[in-house]
């Protein structure tokens, strides 16, 4: 769990990165080629449902506390809970 300083870090810096994308047009300065290849993968993951990629499947902390073997007792301690 991240702390709350850590989130408010986070929210800047995407900010920052948001800002900084606006001021120096990177997409609109890409290659002819390359451009297009974007928006292919932007489609590819709308189709998806906006889910992760097959590379990404083992990565996201929500799917993998989420499965019955790492599920915890109610009070949080997995060598309780009978697993």
């Amino acid at each position: 769990m991240a702390t709350m300083r850590q989130v408010q870090a986070a929210k800047q810096n995407v900010k920052n990165a948001q800002r900084a994308a606006r001021r120096r047009r990177t997409i609109a300065n890409l290659s002819a080629s390359t451009r297009p290849e974007l928006s292919r993968q932007a489609a590819k993951g709308r189709q998806r449902g906006s889910e992760a990629g097959h590379a990404l499947e083992g990565r996201n902390r929500n799917s993998s506390t989420r499965s019955p073997r790492n599920r915890t007792s109610a009070a949080g301690r997995r060598w309780e809970s009978g697993i």
